[in-house]
């Protein structure tokens, strides 16, 4: 059973989350976009070195938007 965590009751909500997941929740999150990358390229471009390509573009992407939202936003680095 997942317990249910919310941060407004749970103060250690992040701490729980990271008990929960372990040190292998975000290597089988990125092992799973690999997966789901070299499902979605055309056949042609289904090799390793496209779908590393493409997700270094999309990780690439992604970072800078988060450092772009976290400026938009006002969050200061290391909040929560």
């Amino acid at each position: 059973m997942i317990e249910q965590i919310h941060s407004s009751d749970t103060p250690d909500a992040p701490k729980h989350m990271r008990d929960m997941l372990g040190p292998q929740g975000v290597d089988r999150e990125v092992r799973q976009a690999i997966q789901f990358c070299w499902m979605m390229l055309p056949k042609e471009k289904k090799n390793p070195e496209a779908v590393a390509a493409e997700i270094r573009r999309i990780v690439e992407r992604a970072l800078k938007d988060l450092k772009e939202d976290a400026k938009a936003f006002g969050i200061e680095q290391g909040e929560e």
